[in-house]
């Protein structure tokens, strides 16, 4: 067991040597569907998925798949361009190995975004949600294993995922822009299928707001290694059974880049702020 630690422990060192060419970040951002452009960086160096130890490749469109460091109000910030999800056949440590490399890269302060399904009544497709909590309907956990001590300890708290303060100061910057900010609690399932409209009323039931595929084990990860997290997501349709329209990927890539130069705004204020 304790080789495995060290096996992992292994690979992730050499992802994080590998971005450390790239300069050395205090913030990461990760970009999820149909967001890879929303937010430039000055002076950037870019590394493929592939050119980097360890990283898998993402298959999903809308994901770029690649890394890139530069600066924001004269902050160095990493942009995780794309992810890879649980059901594209990654386990789950490969899928938070880039988070862990970041961490052991030295950022403190990890953004995640992504797109989402709204659930709960009041929400429309192209709003902007910070999340406050969130639910694992995954079936599993990336850090179900031995423990990577030197990454953090075996039974992390996750009594405040998302930050509190860091929640705070993006209430503020989107007020500032005039950006409107709802907030609620995310739902992560396997995928790739859609939920069907009774798992979504039983989502509802639970506390649910928003559903998606990604982000939960990349902010497990985060928590586990002491990084303090943000999540904004984009509510790219209403969920199935909320809306009489079949859902699809392209509507999802649409809507994303639809309130790409709205979000694109609001973390190049947010950064320097965080």
């Amino acid at each position: 067991m304790r080789g495995m630690t060290m096996g992992e422990m292994e690979r992730i060192e050499r992802a994080a040597q590998a971005l450390a060419k790239l300069g050395t970040p205090e913030v990461a951002v990760i970009l999820g569907s149909g967001l890879s452009g929303v937010f430039p960086v000055a002076g950037e160096r870019a590394l493929s998925f592939t050119k980097i130890p360890g990283f898998p490749a993402p298959s999903v469109p809308g994901h770029a798949g690649e890394v890139a460091v530069g600066e924001v109000s004269g902050r160095t910030v990493l942009v995780q361009r794309g992810r890879v999800h649980p059901y594209e056949g990654h386990p789950l440590t490969d899928v938070v190995l880039p988070v862990r490399a970041y961490a052991r890269l030295g950022v403190r302060v990890l953004v995640l975004t992504n797109a989402s399904g709204g659930i709960a009544h009041g929400l429309e497709a192209g709003d902007l949600v910070l999340l406050s909590d969130h639910i694992n309907f995954l079936g599993d956990n990336p850090l179900r294993g031995p423990n990577l001590d030197p990454l953090g300890p075996r039974f992390p708290d996750m009594t405040e995922v998302y930050d509190p303060a860091l929640r705070e100061v993006a209430r503020d910057v989107a007020w500032e822009l005039g950006i409107g900010l709802k907030e609620g609690v995310y739902l992560a399932t396997f995928g790739p299928s859609y939920e069907t409209p009774a798992e979504i009323r039983a989502f509802r039931a639970l506390g649910a707001d928003l559903v998606g595929m990604s982000t939960v084990p990349e902010a497990i990860a985060a928590r586990h290694a002491g990084l303090k997290v943000l999540a904004i997501s984009c509510v790219t349709n209403l969920a199935a059974g909320v809306s009489p329209q079949p859902l699809s990927h392209d509507e999802v890539i649409a809507t994303s880049r639809r309130r790409a130069a709205d979000l694109g705004r609001l973390l190049t204020s947010l950064i320097p702020r965080l």
